[in-house]
């Protein structure tokens, strides 16, 4: 249990004020999951590690913030991990944290309906269990059998392969080439295809469509555009058991910190990376912005960018520097939609309303792809929300919230670039927080969330003490990260697997961490995706990390 006095910036003075070094063995830009993940497995190695980050709190999209209600409550917010799979004894994520020496708690959601799917006329609830997932399946639609099981023999071979990639330490192998050929058929039918192609050759019931595609928001994607490939894992990342993290997110990030500094490495914050260095076609170190006053030159001979791939590549390296195709290649990337949340304190007993330790998916029809139609045209028009509570999954954590008041956040797909909210200029410039479409487009979609928060839990809205909001424009502010998503690059079949750049940049001295490299986005991807940039740098330097 943490203490009442916990802060997610307890350590940002600290690491805001340190003077960076001049030099390094390596830098990493951007202190999110990925960018802590490596670093603290080259730290253990006796690599001099420098993280540097924007930002004032160390973890990127697993961050938390404060705030304090009119009446004096304090409230503590998760940024971006909601819930994550796969948190038993050999899950991906303990086994990474423990690879550092770092423990974390993890606290399992409902296995009996982790997430529940809100349909106009039905309610489905999805089980950390596929045997029991097919069974109500079947139950509510007892004609589309053979579809059903045509769609889960799909995950049950993706679900052995990933499994045998994961026994290979990530890396291609014959026995792994040799497996996929001979039981995962469906697999290598399916790699290049989207989910909505897999799904037309199982069924066209849109009600069971719509529930097989239930948590497309974890991706951000209509089913004609995403890899059926990484739908299906994402569906077995949870059917492994979904979990929250004992004290919320920040403490992930907090524990790979911590051990970042207690082998030698530091953190520095607000410390926004301004140019990544290159002399004679290698790349040599970074330079900072002007912070408070003057930019900060560190030299090292590897660079390990966690930060934006786009922002990395065309700003931070810049293309006069990369492979004329490599940087083509960069520019047509295209996004993953982004998020719209609404934070709420809400002085009530939401148990009795009828929520648990699980999350709510709310639709207002069976078309997923009705999700997606204001992204595309950049319209911002919610189709429906997600609702998650930080306080029913964790409850005997007391920092989330004031005894007797509930922790909320609401969640919908929104259009990510600035002219959807009316914001032009460059939001690290922070004053088109204030112009008047920006304030009334926030507030509208604001009103949605509350709305459909109420309609799900009766009478919940008029007990809400404190609401806030952040929109994608928040996201880039903070994170400055391409088209105001935190998903990286669209998960489509052309932008996943070996299409997605790996973790050794284009340049001598460059590596690649994050949520647009080849382990995928979300927390575990994030996470795998450190791990991996170590092992491949450890390997550049003839120090091999251990298999976690």
């Amino acid at each position: 249990m943490q203490s009442k006095e916990w802060s997610p910036t307890a350590e940002s003075a600290r690491r805001s004020r340190a003077e960076p070094p001049e030099s390094a063995d390596v830098v990493v830009v951007g202190a999110g999951l990925g960018g802590l993940t490596a670093a603290a497995f080259l730290a253990r190695t006796g690599q001099r590690v420098v993280v540097l980050d924007g930002h004032y709190v160390a973890g990127g999209c697993a961050t938390q913030f404060a705030r304090k209600s009119a009446d004096g409550k304090r409230f503590h917010f998760d940024i971006g991990l909601h819930y994550v799979g796969d948190c038993g004894e050999r899950g991906m994520i303990p086994r990474l944290l423990r690879g550092v020496g770092a423990e974390v708690e993890f606290r399992p959601l409902d296995p009996e309906g982790f997430d529940t799917l809100i349909f106009p006329d039905f309610r489905f609830r999805v089980p950390a269990d596929l045997d029991l997932f097919r069974q109500r399946l079947l139950a509510l639609f007892p004609k589309e059998k053979r579809g059903i099981d045509k769609y889960l023999r799909f995950l049950r071979e993706l679900d052995r392969v990933a499994r045998r990639h994961d026994e290979s330490g990530g890396r291609p192998t014959i026995g792994l080439a040799i497996d996929a050929l001979l039981r995962g058929r469906a697999v290598l039918r399916n790699r290049r295809r989207t989910i909505a192609a897999l799904l037309d050759g199982c069924t066209r019931d849109p009600k069971l469509r719509a529930v097989l595609l239930g948590q497309h928001g974890d991706y951000g994607l209509p089913p004609d555009q995403v890899a059926a490939v990484l739908h299906g894992g994402l569906a077995n990342h949870y059917f492994h058991g979904a979990y929250y993290p004992v004290g919320g997110g920040q403490v992930i990030a907090d524990r790979l910190a911590a051990v970042i500094e207690a082998h030698g490495g530091s953190i520095h914050l607000r410390r926004p990376v301004e140019r990544i260095l290159v002399e004679q076609g290698r790349v040599v170190g970074v330079r900072t912005e002007p912070y408070p006053r003057v930019a900060h030159e560190i030299r090292a001979p590897i660079v390990l960018s966690n930060a934006d791939l786009k922002k990395t590549a065309l700003e931070l390296v810049g293309p006069e520097h990369l492979p004329s195709e490599w940087a083509e290649r960069v520019r047509g990337f295209r996004m993953a939609a982004a998020l719209f949340i609404t934070f709420l304190g809400v002085e009530d007993d939401l148990a009795a309303r009828g929520m648990g330790a699980a999350n709510y998916w709310q639709f207002d029809d069976y078309d997923i792809s009705s999700f997606y139609r204001g992204v595309a045209d950049g319209r911002v028009r919610p189709a429906g929300c997600y609702v998650t509570s930080a306080t029913m999954k964790d409850p005997a954590t007391p920092h989330h919230a004031p005894p007797g008041v509930q922790n909320v956040e609401v969640m919908t797909v929104v259009p990510g670039e600035g002219p959807a909210w009316g914001v032009s200029d460059d939001p690290r410039k922070w004053h088109y927080r204030f112009t008047e479409v920006y304030q009334e487009r926030k507030a509208a979609v604001e009103e949605d969330m509350v709305a459909r928060f109420d309609r799900l839990f009766p009478g919940a809205a008029s007990r809400i003490v404190f609401r806030e909001s952040a929109t994608p424009v928040t996201h880039v502010r903070y994170t400055r990260a391409s088209g105001g998503t935190s998903y990286g690059i669209a998960a489509t079949p052309d932008q996943f697997l070996d299409q997605r750049p790996g973790y050794r940049g284009p340049l001598p001295g460059l590596w690649l961490c994050g949520a647009s490299t080849r382990a995928g986005h979300g927390i575990v991807g994030a996470m795998m995706s450190g791990y991996l940039a170590a092992c491949s740098v450890g390997r550049s330097l003839g120090r091999p990390l251990a298999r976690v």
